[in-house]
């Protein structure tokens, strides 16, 4: 039986993240540029996308650019948004033919003005869709999310518009980037690392984790699958007993 049809279409994860690593290792195993790595890891994010949206993944977000990224060689940083550019023009007819809406989280005025344009273009043009939505993190950093929310709520209750003692775990989801998202169900990371990497800490507090040792640029449908079989032999209690779920 093949994987795919192994999935219990029932128990897939409303909120699918995964940190997309090992491009530039990949490249280097392969004695190419770095920008190569990253070039045909463009290819596993169109076989992952196709594949949540076909299975019936409602939401899926991607780790794309981190804020601490931007710190790297600055012609990689320069390839890196040419690529976002011509990925977005390249795959927008992919998100309407599968009537996906984009969407982005992250410092977003901190790109490059072609690329944000296009980024909000792509955004404009896809919001009507409603098989799936994908998320892409753009100089995103999770630390700088929740400080940016405790900031807007310190203002808000200087200025009377809410009280400290209303403050609870709805308010600080409607203040974050993922305002309109559900909280991570299962987190993929690949590349053998296992570690978060400062991406959506508040929003992955119950997730399953997932990580696997194989290179982003070789992430294909299957390993997905893979990782949605495994996700789903997990038993999720929330803080409860397992008698409790029963």
């Amino acid at each position: 039986m093949s994987l795919k049809k192994q999935i219990n279409i029932d128990k897939l994860p409303n909120h699918l993240a995964i940190i997309m690593d090992g491009n530039g290792r990949w490249a280097k195993q392969q004695g190419l540029l770095r920008v190569i790595g990253h070039e045909n890891g463009t290819k596993s994010v169109r076989e992952t996308v196709e594949a949540s949206a076909e299975l019936g993944i409602k939401n899926l977000t991607l780790y794309a650019f981190s804020t601490e990224n931007w710190n790297r060689p600055k012609i990689e940083v320069q390839t890196l948004m040419k690529l976002l550019v011509k990925s977005l023009k390249k795959e927008i007819k992919t998100l309407q033919e599968n009537n996906i809406k984009l969407n982005a989280i992250g410092c977003l005025h901190d790109l490059p003005k072609k690329a944000h344009q296009e980024l909000l273009d792509v955004i404009e043009k896809t919001k009507n869709n409603t098989q799936m939505t994908l998320t892409l993190a753009l100089s995103y950093g999770s630390r700088e999310e929740i400080i940016s929310v405790i900031k807007e709520l310190s203002t808000k209750v200087k200025n009377n518009i809410i009280s400290a003692e209303s403050i609870d775990e709805s308010i600080i989801n409607k203040h974050l980037y993922t305002q309109n998202l559900p909280d991570v169900d299962l987190l993929i990371r690949t590349s053998g690392e296992q570690r978060i990497s400062n991406f959506l800490l508040w929003q992955i507090a119950y997730a399953e984790l997932y990580f696997t040792d194989i290179l982003w640029p070789d992430f294909k449908k299957e390993d997905l699958y893979e990782a949605i079989i495994n996700y789903q032999n997990r038993e999720r209690r929330f803080g409860k007993t397992s008698e409790q779920l029963t």
